[in-house]
């Protein structure tokens, strides 16, 4: 059993680096703590998902999601709440849910997608690709790397207040027609004369929706869930390029909705009530601090907010204490264009065998894979005050084929070229760029982990890695200051099981002790 108590009733599933940390898994860890100290099996009354939408892939219980939240795992959780800041595509609900209730989930009696809960469709999607076109193409830029769910375009939708909500499901499809109509023209001008998009890439679109699909929902399709029409989607093509069939998007996009209809309510009143009776709310979060849209390394962000705070915005409730979990992995990954100051050589060994598991849950795209940066990590510490760090992925690291020996690095700091040293993350891109890593070196170790479930039976040398880890994280973010409140290390993982974690881990101040 971890060491200390959760402070709150509302405990926050966040993460520390660059997203793919493995927070799904923590779900499951944090329910079963809470059952088993508070003896009540009904203690999680929800699960939220906070931000984002089908574009934050994450896995629970070697159940892969990209919508729902991970609490689909955990049937005594009695709500699985979608909050204001997300936006979903109704048709993602049904394609996820369908296959897990087949499956023996209990998915849509547990849903509850809040009124403000705003919608993402398909001009949403194409939008996405055309401007990703627009920066290869046109401005001559190095490609985002989007998952090309719609996500940004959606929240542009906010900011712009074009936003259909969930609510209009609830209404007259008359009202829904109008406003999905015109947005959908709107997203089509834009492609056409502000994007520059060439008809030929505009039918390439298609294509690569419906491929991406087709990839995603395979085994729903083996299943028979699906047949393989419901993902092509080239039906919603007009007779031109640059016209779409506006009545088949409105009516296919209704019907999606009109079946989640009845799953649409006021997470707020829900949340609210949840805290009355003495329940905890877990509020799972999408992707991680440097991909915030604000704090993160723009542009090469998501389009909504990932660290705590937000919780009040998408769940609606009034700011209070909130225990925030700030998860990791013993080494590093990215996806898309990001500058990776830690990233590996492809061919050093560890590099090869990492790669074998690092691939998008949400796109499949391969991961880069890097030592561990703990400059990225004490800075979102430090601006985001994590109550616990959690730490993936460190039977990863254990020699195995190819790699059977050498040194473990860890990124302590950053420097330029005339010797200057940084012990935090520059916010220009252009200075950070242009940084190298200072990497101290640890010895690694042989014994495979993944059984292990004590701390005390880890191999000395892991022992010493996580501390050290743990203790360069404590350094950056207090690098002028002595920390008040040192986070714990709450969690170790060895695998991706439920099973496969170690609880009992010594306090910061004895970790320490190991370096």
């Amino acid at each position: 059993m971890a060491l200390t108590e959760f402070k709150s009733q509302l405990i926050a599933d966040t993460g520390i680096s660059m997203g793919d940390e493995g927070k799904g898994r923590l779900i499951y860890e944090v329910i079963d703590e809470l059952k088993a100290k508070s003896g009540r099996e009904d203690i999680a009354a929800i699960v939220m998902k906070v931000n984002g939408g089908a574009n934050s892939g994450h896995t629970a219980g070697n159940v892969k999601l990209n919508l729902l939240p991970a609490g689909v795992i955990e049937n005594d959780v009695e709500v699985l709440a979608i909050g204001a800041g997300v936006v979903a595509d109704p048709r993602k609900f049904l394609w996820e849910g369908l296959p897990l209730e087949k499956k023996g989930y209990k998915i849509f009696s547990r849903l509850l997608i809040d009124e403000r809960t705003m919608l993402s469709d398909l001009g949403h999607r194409l939008l996405d690709l055309a401007w990703e076109n627009y920066r290869v193409e046109v401005l001559k830029e190095e490609p985002r790397g989007s998952t090309g769910r719609g996500i940004t375009p959606s929240y542009t939708d906010e900011v712009s207040q074009f936003q259909i909500w969930y609510c209009d499901f609830c209404g007259e499809k008359s009202h829904f027609a109008a406003k999905l109509k015109a947005k959908l023209l709107r997203a089509c001008d834009t492609i056409k004369y502000v994007c520059k998009v060439s008809p030929q890439k505009w039918n390439e679109f298609f294509d690569i929706l419906t491929n991406a699909e087709l990839r995603a929902n395979a085994q729903a399709i083996e299943d028979g869930v699906f047949d393989k029409s419901e993902f092509d989607f080239h039906v919603f093509k007009g007779e031109n390029p640059f016209e779409l069939n506006l009545d088949k998007i409105v009516d296919v996009y209704w019907s999606a909705g009109s079946k989640l209809a009845k799953y649409v309510g006021d997470v707020r009143e829900v949340s609210l009530k949840a805290l009355r009776d003495g329940r905890c709310i877990i509020g799972e979060f999408g992707q991680a601090y440097w991909l915030d849209k604000r704090h993160g390394f723009a542009p090469n962000v998501t389009a909504s907010h990932t660290n705590a705070p937000e919780f009040f915005q998408s769940a609606g409730i009034p700011v209070q204490a909130v225990h925030v979990l700030g998860c990791c992995k013993a080494y590093d990954t990215k996806v898309g264009t990001h500058v990776f100051l830690t990233q590996m050589n492809d061919a050093h060994p560890l590099a090869v065998k990492l790669k074998k598991l690092e691939f998008g849950t949400s796109t499949g795209r391969q991961r880069m894979v890097g030592w561990f940066d703990a400059v990225e990590k004490g800075d979102a510490l430090r601006y985001s005050g994590y109550d616990d760090i959690i730490i993936n992925k460190l039977d990863a690291l254990s020699y195995e084929g190819d790699w059977n020996g050498g040194e473990l690095l860890v990124c302590t700091a950053y420097k330029s070229k005339d010797g200057k040293i940084f012990k935090t993350v520059p916010r220009s891109d252009a200075l950070r760029k242009i940084l190298t890593p200072v990497y101290a070196q640890l010895p690694g170790w042989s014994e495979d982990i993944s059984q292990v479930r004590s701390f005390e039976k880890l191999p000395m040398n892991a022992k010493r890695y996580v501390a050290f880890c743990l203790k360069s994280i404590l350094d950056v973010a207090g690098r002028d200051f002595e920390l008040k409140n040192l986070p714990n290390l709450r969690y170790i993982g060895v695998g991706p099981l439920p099973s496969q974690i170690i609880r009992d881990i010594p306090t910061t101040a004895e970790l320490l002790k190991l370096v």
